[in-house]
């Protein structure tokens, strides 16, 4: 049976919601805001998290813009249905998604991991962090973790040599699969060779094969090469320029649960190996990327740290990987690590 086919028919009762902005400061220089969902109903409450980036959108959400009536008795699949007709970005509609997944179980007494029938398994996670300076002084300071890490056009053979002397890579974010990011930051195909080279084991991430040159330095490493930015559902698989063999699994992005459960079927039935990304969660959607996490790839290199190590200056005493997610005893929801 698919997972959809374990979730879909789960029954709940939706009488309102309220949200709850939160807010703080994380080490990529800005100030991240996140709104927590809080469906309620049927005497229970489930929660989900908008992760989307835009502060004025988070505002105007907050603030009661666009409110949406969802009352009344579904299931996951009509609920999802009803979501289809509003219009949604994949970020507000996960974290309504994640909430009424939450408040179905609750509703029901269960647990998630006992629906699908998976324990939950420790997790190893890596710490993500950017090196915009060309310093590894970050790293450094985070002396015995694993690492995921943004490629900058400021890197130089020194820099590469010297997080090849670390020995803790696991990830190599290229990021050209993002509009956002300055063409200046673009790493060039010169960095492209020194970082295949010298880290022979790091997964490849989001690189720019548009770029000849970049296309052909990675011919030999297509198994290395893994796509986050692009992947919204099993479609944006299929697209991609060659099978790929591992993926950065982001369920805020894919935004419905159906979407998320055929991308971990799938992956599973073709081979393709998955690890957990986070979008700098600050209230209960951390946990429940962790919560994923634990059931469909704990062991691979999941970039769903607990949230301190996203502080300017993480504190001391964080968990340390592997992190062992407790989940609540009914719902969608683990105590955020």
């Amino acid at each position: 049976m698919s997972l959809w086919e374990l979730l879909r028919s789960l029954p709940l009762r939706v009488e309102g919601y309220e949200l709850e902005p939160l807010s703080r400061a994380v080490s990529s220089a800005f100030t991240r805001r996140t709104t927590v969902v809080r469906l309620h109903g049927a005497g229970a409450d489930g929660v989900g998290e908008d992760v989307t980036y835009e502060e004025e959108v988070q505002e105007r959400f907050q603030a009661g813009g666009d409110p949406l009536d969802l009352r009344g008795p579904y299931t996951l699949e009509s609920l999802s249905q009803q979501l289809d007709e509003l219009g949604l970005s994949d970020f507000r509609r996960f974290a309504f998604e994640s909430a009424a997944l939450d408040l179905a179980l609750r509703q029901a007494g269960r647990a998630l991991h006992e629906v699908v029938g998976r324990d939950p398994r420790p997790v190893r996670f890596v710490v993500s962090t950017a090196l915009a300076d060309g310093s590894a002084e970050r790293l450094r300071a985070l002396a015995g973790h694993r690492f995921k890490v943004d490629a900058e056009a400021a890197w130089d053979e020194e820099v590469v040599s010297e997080l090849a002397a670390l020995g803790a890579v696991d990830v190599v974010d290229f990021k050209e699969a993002y509009s956002w990011r300055a063409a200046e930051r673009t790493p060039p195909a010169s960095l492209y060779r020194l970082v295949v080279e010298a880290l022979p084991a790091a997964i490849l991430e989001d690189p720019g094969l548009a770029d000849p040159e970049k296309a052909a330095i990675l011919e030999p490493h297509r198994e290395r090469v893994s796509w986050d930015a692009p992947i919204h559902s099993l479609a944006d698989v299929d697209r991609l320029p060659f099978p790929p063999r591992v993926l950065n699994s982001k369920p805020s992005r894919l935004g419905s649960l159906r979407r998320l459960c055929e991308l971990y079927d799938a992956c599973r039935e073709r081979g393709i190996a998955l690890y957990g990304g986070g979008q700098f969660e600050l209230g209960p959607g951390r946990g429940q990327i962790q919560y994923l996490a634990s059931l469909f790839h704990p062991d691979a290199p999941n970039d769903v740290a607990p949230g301190g190590y996203n502080d300017p200056e993480p504190p001391p005493g964080l968990p340390r990987s592997p992190l062992h997610v407790v989940p609540d005893r009914a719902g969608f929801r683990a105590l955020q690590g």
